[in-house]
């Protein structure tokens, strides 16, 4: 059995896999907020639940807002800010009397979805997260390429592409500068420049819709997100060039962009053959928590958890 867990700003989710790669069990807790001990305790508890719910001992694998520095061993890079400067893993694997694998969430989730979901049988693999932040993830046959810093893929914390001086300087991004793609193309940042607009407070599923609907201030707010969201990719495709770009998170229930993005992207990359392919996820809100647990193979499980 393997078990892998979602570690989210708001929520934590586990879910049981068995060999076969189904998920045999599911459960969701409230993350608590702002406080890293209590955080280790949700993740131990949901872990002796997931094993007195299936009745097998598992190994754990756990996609994290953030990553592990190669160099300190301590948590970097989290918009979850409590988590960094801990050793997560190791405080983690304490808690429980086992190993711990640790992954970016991001990275999680290109590895579900290249694996049996929108992304199968495709040799290079963009996952993007768009929602609270924006994240991103690369596979390549197979395999999570996580750099000699464990950031490959964070294409949020790059400027936004070609800005104009009405983009410049940028918001202020909690990582320290100003300006990151994720300032313009996360849920919240949408809400904020559709308000800004409009005077209308709306989620980004929401500002779509009005727009489907014909509401001119709505349509412009998306028309600006479209090509920022364009530009913003492009840069990857120029870079990686992957076979396809899988998207997930909460923005990516917006019909609009698999339509929008493909031809757009095309004009900003650098003369590509064809439209770049933008697919929705297969596995939703799964995604994440299968990705964790495929941190271990099948083989490996058995290793470290002989029945």
């Amino acid at each position: 059995m393997r078990f892998g867990i979602d570690l989210g700003g708001t929520k934590i989710e586990i879910a049981a896999l068995g060999a076969d790669g189904a998920v045999a069990w599911r459960e969701r807790t409230a993350t608590p907020a702002g406080d890293y001990a209590a955080t280790i305790r949700a993740l131990r508890d949901l872990v002796r639940e997931a094993e007195a719910a299936t009745g097998r001992r598992g190994t754990v694998g756990v996609a994290i807002p953030g990553s592990i520095s190669a160099r300190s061993g301590l948590v970097k890079n989290a918009n979850s800010t409590c988590l960094i400067g801990h050793p997560l893993d190791r405080d983690l694997a304490d808690a429980l009397g086992r190993p711990v694998r640790l992954a970016n969430d991001a990275n999680c989730f290109a590895l579900s979805e290249a694996a049996d979901g929108a992304g199968k049988d495709n040799r290079t693999v963009f996952g993007i997260i768009a929602g609270t932040g924006i994240g991103g993830g690369v596979v390549v046959d197979g395999r999570v390429l996580t750099g000699a810093n464990g950031i490959a893929g964070e294409w949020g914390h790059n400027p936004l592409p070609a800005a104009s001086a009405e983009e410049l300087p940028g918001p202020a991004c909690y990582c320290g500068k100003r300006g990151c793609i994720e300032t313009w193309l996360s849920g919240p940042a949408l809400t904020r420049q559709h308000r800004a607009r409009s005077g209308h407070e709306l989620m980004g599923t929401e500002i779509a819709a009005a727009a489907a609907q014909g509401d001119p201030l709505a349509v412009a707010t998306m028309q600006d997100f479209f090509d920022r969201f364009a530009r913003s990719v492009a840069v990857v495709v120029n870079i990686l060039d992957p076979d396809v770009i899988v998207l997930g998170g909460g923005l990516s229930n917006i019909a609009a962009l698999y339509h929008e993005l493909p031809e757009r992207i095309r004009a900003y990359a650098f003369t590509p053959e064809g439209p770049a392919r933008v697919l929705r996820n297969v596995h939703g809100d799964s995604s994440g928590v299968r990705g964790a647990a495929w941190l271990w193979s099948i083989a490996d499980a058995a290793a470290a958890t002989p029945e």
